[in-house]
């Protein structure tokens, strides 16, 4: 009898997952518009979500971990999956009228734990349940919802560069978000506000803090996140005013520009993931 039973186990082994590669099939071809129109908004550059990609690759790598790490606990299925499943359909086929995309791209997200409870059970899904809830950090903010955080971001970059070109003896005028300087005028657009790399070196420390094993660590790396993400777009508000007074504001019209976006991101992150690591013992 006994013997029975375990080739019955490993006979329904395949079936089982046979069924889940059927459904998360079926689940790409629902959503295949939606994973579209994600992959473009990830990729569309820098001052969007160009963390995302990183993130998302750094979900899977933590859930693979995580379900390996935790394979000895029981597979099951619980219907309570059903709670987050339907839910979620309900929400695209609203979004299939409505034609934003955001609330299909939530609704992406939020079915992942859903057949996670009912392929995988409840305490696997538990396991990996934070790893899929940073998902929702990929997602792409609508202006509407940050128009007055970008508006207090460009006015923290326009008042911190004009009391450093002050330190400096730089003569300027400034009004608002603009910053007028001899060799010519500066706009601290949306995109200057430094709101993508505030997004993403948030994601990052909470993804880092979720990884640090201290806890002063964690409570550091939480705190630092957004004056980092603050401080470094400052500097680069700061260094184009400098070079703008040195070259012209032609300089903006460089390589230069795009470059200095992309250096708040490579300053601001490895910091955090810096501050994240365990301290080495003698």
């Amino acid at each position: 009898m006994e013997n029975k039973n375990q080739d019955t186990g490993i006979s329904l082994e395949p079936t089982n997952s046979n069924l889940i590669w059927l459904v998360c099939a079926l689940l790409t071809l629902v959503f295949a518009p939606t994973i579209i129109w994600l992959f473009d908004r990830w990729t569309m550059g820098i001052w969007y979500n160009g963390h995302s990609v990183l993130i998302a690759a750094v979900v899977i790598y933590l859930i693979r971990k995580e379900l390996k790490k935790n394979s000895q606990l029981a597979k099951g299925s619980t219907p309570w999956g059903f709670v987050l499943l339907i839910p979620a359909l309900f929400l695209h086929m609203l979004d299939t009228g409505m034609h934003t995309q955001l609330l299909s791209a939530a609704a992406f997200f939020l079915s992942l734990p859903g057949l996670s409870f009912l392929f995988l059970g409840t305490e696997r899904t538990k396991a990996i349940l934070f790893p899929l809830s940073m998902l929702l950090f990929t997602l792409p903010i609508p202006l509407a919802f940050t128009e007055s955080l970008h508006l207090a971001l460009r006015h923290i970059a326009t008042d911190s560069t004009a009391w450093l070109l002050n330190f400096f003896d730089i003569p300027y005028f400034s009004s608002g978000t603009l910053i007028q300087i001899p060799n010519g005028s500066m706009e601290v657009a949306d995109a200057c506000s430094g709101f993508s790399t505030l997004y993403a070196t948030i994601t990052i420390a909470i993804l880092t803090a979720y990884l640090c094993p201290s806890i002063t660590r964690r409570i550091l790396i939480l705190c630092i996140a957004t004056p980092l993400a603050i401080g470094v777009n400052v500097v680069r508000v700061f260094l184009l005013a400098m070079l703008v007074h040195w070259f012209g504001i032609g300089i903006l019209d460089t390589i230069i520009h795009e470059i200095s976006g992309l250096l708040t991101f490579v300053i601001a992150l490895p910091i955090i993931f810096w501050l994240g690591q365990p301290p080495v013992e003698e």
